[in-house]
């Protein structure tokens, strides 16, 4: 679980100072203020570490099949008018969930280009257990190791180059001795955490009318969402002890938002293809003829369950084509899944119903604000900024940005204010 970001000259941001993320953080803002940018470091983190090229710095992507974003070049991910040194940094904190020997630990890296216009390693942080690591770019592409806060370098050269962005080479780990191997576990607790990102993004794959089952699980739902319906399949169709697990929780929180009794998988015929059908108010519906509603939300919750339990999902505008309702549930599917399954969700969304039903949530004492994180991205003077809100108890806001969802209250005033005309109006005629 990720527990605290930072960006300086990443994007939007100038400097985000160190936000502190929860089990449940939900971004709001308005449109092009920032709210991505902010997820988009965490994804250029992982597909730098997927990265089939051990030796580079950062994966800015271009790899359609394996990449998870496009951000172009070094100049379109630094903040426009930084100044000399031109260096963005990414900064994050993180508390594992008991599979590594590192329980928590810090990761930062800042980044230059090079003559050569490479993006390239400046000064690399890994800290954890009281100890910290960096390496340090010198002249001509060598680096310097260093520990804790010694001022001397354990070693120097080109060959102690930082690989993926999160780990030292072998020739680091075998200058730094002893402490070589806690080194390793930091890098491989940071490597983890990062690979165990699930991300589902905004533009979803329409579903189609049957599928091929290839008898196999799929490794990850894709940013589309399109392997959810192989997820759901593999599902119902391996048998084992969590056979229909996953369909039978989709299945509830469908029933739960009123946009489908249950699902169902079915065989066409004796072929080797299956069709995900829709049961509700009497009807079996095959899921390409149901609204989009249904069939955009399922990779949204079909991810949380296949995701692996202590892991990160990060979705954007997870509400696209639902209904009020349904939309509100999903605050307490978030919840839900937080705890039973220890899975940390960041969402980003434009959803006030989502958003007022997380300050029911709290109110009831469902959760509470040690869980949640609402966060606020709107841009100030060319420059994003960031507004933590403040929740109590109750799950009032304190210091609500003016008119983001509109003005409510005003509205309704309006509305009884002009009928009161009409009917005196009416009543002097």
């Amino acid at each position: 679980m990720f527990t605290s970001l930072r960006l300086t000259h990443f994007k939007a941001w100038q400097d985000t100072g160190m936000i502190t993320l929860k089990p449940v953080t939900v971004l709001l803002g308005t449109n092009s203020s920032g709210k991505s940018s902010l997820i988009q470091s965490l994804l250029l983190l992982k597909q730098t570490v997927q990265s089939p090229d051990r030796s580079i710095h950062l994966n800015l992507g271009g790899d359609e099949i394996s990449d998870l974003f496009d951000f172009g070049h070094f100049d379109e991910v630094i903040k426009h008018g930084t100044s000399s040194p031109r260096e963005f940094s990414i900064t994050f904190t993180f508390r594992t969930a008991g599979q590594s020997r590192i329980n928590s630990g810090e990761f930062s890296c800042g980044y230059r280009q090079t003559a050569t216009g490479v993006t390239a390693i400046q000064e690399l942080v890994l800290s954890a257990a009281e100890h910290r690591f960096r390496a340090i770019r010198r002249e001509k592409g060598s680096y310097a190791i260093f520990t804790d806060d010694e001022t001397r370098p354990r070693a120097k050269g080109e060959q102690l180059a930082p690989e993926r962005s999160v780990a030292l080479p072998a020739a680091a780990i075998v200058a730094l001795g002893s402490a070589g191997a806690l080194a390793e576990d930091i890098s491989l607790a940071i490597r983890r955490e990062l690979e165990n990102i699930c991300y589902l993004g905004p533009l979803r794959r329409k579903p189609e009318r049957d599928y091929v089952w290839n008898k196999t699980t799929p490794g990850q739902i894709e940013s589309d969402g399109h392997r959810a319906m192989d997820i759901l399949l593999s599902s119902v169709l391996i048998k084992n002890d969590k056979q229909n697990e996953i369909l039978d929780e989709v299945s509830f929180w469908l029933n739960r938002m009123k946009v489908a009794e249950r699902l169902e998988i079915r065989q066409v015929g004796r072929s080797a293809r299956y069709e995900i059908v829709v049961h509700q108010g009497g009807t079996i519906t095959n899921l390409r003829d149901v609204g989009m509603g249904v069939a955009l939300v399922l990779p949204v919750l079909v991810a949380g369950y296949f995701a692996p339990a202590g892991s990160t999902v990060i979705l954007e505008e997870p509400e696209v084509h639902l209904h009020p309702l349904a939309q509100a549930v999903l605050a307490e599917f978030f919840v839900a899944l937080s705890r039973s399954r220890r899975i940390q969700f960041i969402v980003e969304t434009h959803s006030e119903h989502l958003f007022r039903r997380m300050q029911t949530l709290i109110a009831r004492k469902n959760t509470s604000v040690e869980q949640i994180a609402l966060l606020f991205v709107e841009s100030a003077a060319g420059n994003a900024a960031l507004r933590r809100l403040e929740v109590d108890e109750f799950g009032r806001v304190s210091n609500w940005p003016q008119y983001f969802f509109g003005d409510a209250l005003g509205e309704t005033r309006e509305q009884a204010r002009l009928m009161h005309t009409r009917h005196q109006e009416q009543h002097r005629k």
